[in-house]
């Protein structure tokens, strides 16, 4: 399973087998105590990101506002039936640790996710975030529905001419159709919460992303 090559994307010839059964998860949110696997409310939609290691990420968005129902974080993207965390780590199953976001859509928008997740890392760093190397960090928006694509789209267009103007290069962020999502083990559900002192390896450009202030697209 090690030794790997970690940075590109494996084969479904080179991926691992998985498992038939969903591994075993926490039942509910660590910090609000809501079922972490729902049901959810009516009215509810659900957000995906990847953003670098999914213990720092996840916090980013729990911590948003009450439009946050519950989050989880899991393994999505890639080529593995319910993967655990090592396999995913050796990469070989093509997945990316990410963080599901369930929020309430008249508290909070969609683009003020996607100003969070521009915001709390580097979009232009590949298979990697900071230190963090591997598929499995790199960044990603996984939409569940056509206004979601295309808000991601305009979001990564805006955020791309902001950074352009700071000096830095080409985002690589992925923006697929959201694919299945694989819940992580119970320990990695809110670490930071249970673990005030884990590690966190996010870090942002500093560059403000300006979706949803009325900005419009820089075009030179």
């Amino acid at each position: 399973m090690f030794g790997f090559k970690k940075i590109s994307m494996p084969s479904a010839a080179e991926a691992l087998p998985g498992r038939d059964h969903a591994i075993r998860t926490a039942s509910e949110h660590f910090v609000n105590h809501r079922p972490l696997k729902g049901p959810y409310p009516e009215g509810t939609e659900m957000a995906m990101f990847g953003l670098g290691c999914f213990w720092g990420a996840e916090r980013k968005f729990w911590e948003l506002s009450d439009g946050i129902h519950v989050t989880a974080v899991g393994y999505a993207g890639g080529l593995t039936p319910n993967p655990i965390y090592e396999e995913v780590c050796s990469g070989r199953t093509g997945h990316n640790e990410v963080v599901l976001v369930v929020y309430d859509r008249k508290k909070i928008s969609y683009d003020a996710l996607l100003k969070t997740f521009w915001e709390s890392h580097d979009p232009t760093q590949g298979m990697r975030q900071g230190n963090d190397i591997g598929t499995q960090y790199r960044s990603g928006i996984y939409t569940f529905t056509p206004a979601q694509r295309q808000a991601a789209e305009a979001s990564k267009a805006m955020y791309q001419a902001e950074l352009k103007q700071k000096g830095y290069g080409t985002i690589t962020t992925e923006i697929v159709d959201a694919p299945a999502f694989y819940f992580a083990e119970d320990y990695h559900q809110q670490y930071l919460a249970k673990n005030p002192f884990g590690y966190c390896g996010l870090g942002g450009t500093g560059v403000s992303c300006p979706i949803g202030t009325g900005a419009k697209l820089r075009t030179a």
